[in-house]
C-alpha cells in the first residue's frame, strides 16, 4: 500500500507542467509512480466489478473533460472488449453517462451542470449497480452529486482520482488515487489503471467461458 510519506515523495517528483521543459523530464516520474500505485485498491475494484458482472448488474461511468473521454473509452473496453466467444450467457452491462450529449445539455440547460450525471442516474440506477466516477481532482461538483445520488440509491460507488483523492474519496466504497500533483500525469495513469482493470476482467471472463465450454463438452461426452 502507498503510505502518506511515499505519496508526498512521489508528488514532489511530479513537477508541474510549467516546470517541464523536455519530453524526458515529463516521463521521469513514471517509474516512481508505477512503484507507488495502490495495487490492492485496483485489485479490489476488479474483484467487485467481477462480482457485479456475475450478478448481472450495471456499471455507470462518468467524468468531465479528459475524464469524460476516459469514461467513454472504459465503457467501450468493458462492454465490447470483454465479449469472449460471444459470451452466450452473460455480458457486462456498462453505460457511459458522458455519451448522451443531448440529454446532458438538456439537464445542464434546464437544471444546472452540477446535475448532469445525478439526474441521469436517477432514471437508471438500482441498488447493487456500480457508479464509477473519474476525476483528476476528485472535487468536480457534478461528479460528487452523481456519487451522492448513487450512494443514496444503494449503488456501489467507485472512483479514480489523483492528488489526495479530493472530496470524492469519502463518497467511494472503492477508490484508486494516483499519487501525483500533475493533472496530465494523473490522466495518463488513469488510462493505464482502466486498461489494467479491463485486461484482468477480460482474462477472468475468458477463463470462465472456456471452463463452461469444457464442462459442457465433458457432460455431453
Amino acid at each position: 500500500m502507498t503510505t502518506p510519506n511515499s505519496v508526498s515523495a512521489v508528488s514532489r517528483s511530479c513537477t508541474t507542467a510549467s516546470h517541464i521543459n523536455s519530453s524526458r523530464h515529463y516521463f521521469e516520474p513514471f517509474r516512481s509512480l508505477v512503484d507507488h500505485l495502490p495495487y490492492s485498491a485496483i485489485d479490489s475494484i476488479v474483484d467487485e466489478l467481477m462480482h457485479r458482472y456475475e450478478l448481472g448488474q450495471t456499471v455507470f461511468l462518468f467524468g468531465n473533460g479528459g475524464s469524460a473521454s476516459l469514461a467513454s473509452h472504459f465503457a467501450c473496453d468493458l462492454g465490447k472488449g470483454t465479449v469472449v466467444d460471444g459470451n452466450p450467457h452473460r455480458r457486462l452491462r456498462v453505460i457511459a453517462l458522458t455519451d448522451n450529449i443531448p440529454l446532458m445539455t438538456a439537464w445542464a440547460n434546464d437544471s444546472c451542470y452540477e446535475n448532469v450525471f445525478a439526474e441521469q442516474l436517477r432514471n437508471l440506477v438500482s441498488a447493487g449497480d456500480v457508479a464509477f466516477a473519474i476525476s483528476g481532482s476528485g472535487n468536480s461538483p457534478n461528479v460528487l452529486a452523481g456519487l451522492k445520488l448513487a450512494k443514496a440509491a444503494g449503488a456501489v460507488t467507485m472512483g479514480l482520482t489523483g492528488y489526495r483523492g479530493g472530496k470524492m474519496k469519502a463518497l467511494c466504497d472503492y477508490c484508486v488515487t494516483v499519487p501525483s500533483d500533475n493533472m496530465q500525469i494523473i490522466e495518463d495513469f488513469h488510462l493505464s489503471v482502466a486498461h489494467a482493470v479491463f485486461t484482468v476482467i477480460r482474462s477472468r471472463i475468458s477463463q470462465a467461458v472456456h471452463s463452461n465450454v469444457l464442462a459442457q463438452a465433458s457432460a455431453s461426452g
